[in-house]
């Protein structure tokens, strides 16, 4: 009982004023102390009475608007060199507060707060800083505007059902360093943080003003809170921060790292006559990081080693066209990063496969945003495979208005003789709160193999983020010689246009329905050299979800679509055919589109429960078997489930299933079934271990024409597919500061004729590998 008394007398006897988000008291002088702290969550030095207290949180999801339920202070001061926040965080449900140690980024089902600073009050970025009850750090980046090579993620938009401007563009792949501890008390919980300047940029001011703002995620009900009052009902949520004002003559000090690596490879195969040997390998690399003021840092990396310990979770790839896209994870092309985002991605970082060496230079100068980064790729990389790629590429983007930005990009991808290069420019116009319109031009020149290509990629978007309505309307046309050496462009010669329609109710405090959105959308695609003669692809779907008391979250999907076949698809293709003295082979005929194709999706998401959460998503539907040019019908499910039987333990269980029939006669055309698990032992904050093993089963048909008759490609008739493999990798991990790790693991890939037999299991491959690093912070 005593600790509850002494938290509400905490709360309650703070002599600095309060600061209620909820009266709109969000512009804050921060107070200023040369006091000393030690960071153990307690908050009991003097200096945390004297600190600026930010209260009178509201709901922000799934309703806004609303009181916070659970009562929650950030205390806030700064001395010479760092900025300290302490949360004091009530519980009034009892002990339900959900905290573990988890790895670092990984507390997004725990019990969290999360920190924005936008150190230069431009309403485009803010730096997250988030905690879980027990101090594990979670960091990155958050934007409203674009997503680029490193997250992955799209641009918010109010219409669309596939962007989520509550979430905004979050990118948790950079570390930064800070210091924080948390414990759990009687009635909630509290945790101390400290963050160094050195951490951050900020303008180039004796005097600073910081947007902020402070987001608390409650498990058990599933609610988000944040400070300042934010509504669904515009187009920016940084635009609707608070500000840390008045502070002044920031140390920084000289900010240089230097990362020195040494890595270790051990690589096994079959060997020619039998048996199995390991070829052995070492190298030696380098990163440097120079903060040249506190709005400009310059990056180098020689040698680097960014070898993966953690296989991508695998995507299901049967029936595609087109490439898929994979998160940037590399440390060098991570830093600022989000100084490169462009729309429809024309900088892709993952496209320089094997860096040899590099340099990039990142900062903000004034209202301008600059990025620019020179990178040369391994020689195995090269188009022609005997030069070394050089990759240039910059990135401008100025603000004006209250959120509107202009920018420009320019790459280029030099390979001996070879080259791509790329020149665009875009705006994005933020008016009447809600809306936002981009637009933008992009062209490209390439000449390799003897051949010369250009193209054009002109893009218009009008977007609405309401509370109850929203829309997000656009149009692209991409030429068919334009081409993104350097971005992630995955379909050309085309004319898109799409229109989503979002409406949205809420329910009362309390009530089983939470609240519900529908999508409505509509898309059509035109060959981009010859609009006229008609749409070549096409859907209209509907998209109901609905968030429930307690934060169930369930959703579907109804669509209805159409598709044709582009013929330079099957150039090669010919078909055996009965013929009146045998099989005659006779050319492919590309059939008609497939019309009036019906889909539907279901999918539930658990709420975050102690120890468990699962989310699953089951689909059909009438699908064109593109590699054949036949008729088809689809079924997958997706399942998901995360463990937590202890707070060190963590185990997640994966599973995708796809199968694709013949519409013709029912035989099966192609399947994949990818079951994954991770395992995570978090011995401290510093070490875990963690055994991923992840399946791979496909199987695909030879190749057969919608009248049953076999398919030749290049004369040559198509034998099938049939893989089962089995990929396992373990990882020591210590990293007690970012930049400073200890990586010792072990990878195998086997394979077996019969899947999920595992009696013939065969190594294919196999491999050791370590890998050492230490900054040096100066």
């Amino acid at each position: 009982m005593l600790p509850a008394i002494a938290l509400a007398l905490a709360l309650g006897q703070d002599s600095t004023p309060g600061f209620s988000g909820r009266a709109r008291q969000i512009h804050v002088q921060v107070p200023r102390s040369d006091a000393s702290v030690v960071v153990d969550g307690k908050l009991d030095e003097s200096v945390w009475a004297t600190a600026a207290r930010l209260t009178g949180f509201s709901q922000y999801q799934p309703v806004d608007g609303r009181p916070a339920d659970d009562a929650t202070d950030v205390l806030v001061w700064y001395g010479a060199d760092a900025i300290y926040f302490g949360v004091r965080a009530r519980e009034a449900h009892g002990d339900v507060v959900r905290a573990t140690h988890a790895n670092r980024d990984n507390i997004s089902s725990e019990d969290n707060v999360q920190i924005l600073l936008d150190t230069y009050n431009d309403h485009r970025l803010a730096f997250l800083f988030g905690v879980n009850p027990l101090g594990v750090q979670q960091d990155g980046t958050r934007s409203d505007q674009f997503g680029g090579g490193a997250g992955g993620r799209s641009a918010t938009g109010g219409g669309s059902q596939s962007l989520n401007p509550l979430e905004g563009n979050v990118d948790l792949n950079p570390d930064y360093v800070f210091e924080s501890r948390g414990r759990l008390v009687e009635g909630g919980y509290e945790v101390e943080i400290r963050i160094p300047f050195k951490s951050l940029h900020y303008q180039d001011r004796s005097v600073q003003t910081w947007g902020i703002n402070i987001l608390r995620r409650v498990q058990h009900s599933g609610f988000q809170d944040s400070w300042t009052p934010a509504v669904r009902a515009s187009a920016s949520f940084l635009g609707q921060s608070g500000t840390l004002e008045g502070m002044h003559d920031l140390r920084r000090g000289l900010v240089l790292e230097v990362t020195p690596t040494a890595t270790g490879r051990l690589d096994g195969a079959p060997a020619p006559a039998g048996g199995w040997d390991y070829q052995s390998g070492g190298e030696l690399g380098a990163d440097l990081r120079w903060g040249v003021r506190q709005n400009l840092t310059v990056n180098g990396t020689w040698n680097p080693d960014f070898s993966q310990v953690e296989a991508d979770v695998g995507q299901v790839v049967l029936n595609e066209r087109f490439a898929l896209f994979y998160p940037e994870k590399r440390p060098f092309f991570l830093d600022g990063l989000e100084l490169f985002d462009t729309p429809n991605q024309l900088i892709y970082t993952r496209n320089i496969v094997a860096p040899r060496g590099g340099a990039k230079l990142a900062g903000k100068l004034g209202r301008t945003n600059l990025g620019a980064m020179l990178v040369a790729d391994d020689s195995a990389h090269s188009w022609g495979g005997r030069h070394t790629p050089v990759f240039g590429i910059a990135r401008a983007r100025t603000d004006f208005g209250g959120n509107s930005t202009l920018g420009g990009v320019l790459t280029t991808r030099e390979d001996g003789p070879d080259h791509s290069r790329l020149a665009g420019a875009d705006v994005r116009f933020y008016h009447s709160r809600l809306y936002y319109v981009e637009l933008q031009a992009v062209e490209s020149w390439t000449d390799s193999a003897g051949r010369s290509r250009s193209g054009p990629l002109l893009a218009a978007t009008w977007d609405r983020t309401g509370r109850q309505w929203g829309f997000h309307y656009s149009v692209q046309g991409i030429g068919h010689g334009f081409d993104a050496a350097s971005g992630f462009v995955n379909r050309t010669g085309i004319i898109n246009a799409s229109t989503h329609n979002r409406l949205s109710f809420y329910g009362a405090p309390g009530a089983l329905l939470q609240t519900t959105s529908t999508f409505f959308s509509l898309s059509r695609i035109w060959d981009y050299s010859s609009p006229g003669e008609g749409t070549i692809e096409g859907s209209e779907g509907v998209n109901p979800s609905a968030t429930l008391r307690g934060g169930w979250k369930l959703g579907g999907n109804l669509s209805h679509s159409f598709f044709g076949f582009d013929p330079t698809a099957y150039e090669g293709y010919s078909v055996e055919v009965p013929g009146p003295t045998g099989i005659d082979t006779v050319a492919f005929t590309v059939p008609p589109p497939e019309r009036n194709l019906w889909g539907w999706s279901l999918n539930a998401t658990t709420p975050t429960w102690r120890s468990i959460t699962a989310t699953a998503t089951l689909s059909g539907a009438q699908t064109p078997i593109f590699r054949e040019g036949s008729p088809g019908r689809s079924w997958r499910a997706d399942a998901s489930v995360d463990l937590r039987p202890s707070p060190a333990l963590r185990a997640t269980l994966q599973l995708s299933r796809l199968t694709v029939n013949r519409r013709t006669d029912g035989s099966q055309a192609s399947s994949e079934t990818i079951p994954r698990l991770k395992l995570e032992y978090q011995v401290n904050r510093a070490l875990f271990l963690r055994v991923v093993g992840q399946y791979t089963a496909q199987t695909r048909a030879p190749l057969r024409d919608r009248f049953g008759n076999p398919i030749l490609v290049d004369g040559v008739k198509d034998p099938g597919r049939v893989q089962n493999q089995l990929r396992m990798d373990w990882l020591f991990s210590y990293r007690p500061v970012p930049g400073t790790l200890v990586y010792l693991g072990y990878g195998s890939t086997m394979e077996e004729p019969r899947r999920f037999k595992f009696q013939e299991l065969a190594r294919t491959t196999d491999g050791f590998f370590g890998k050492v690093s230490y900054v040096f912070r100066m």
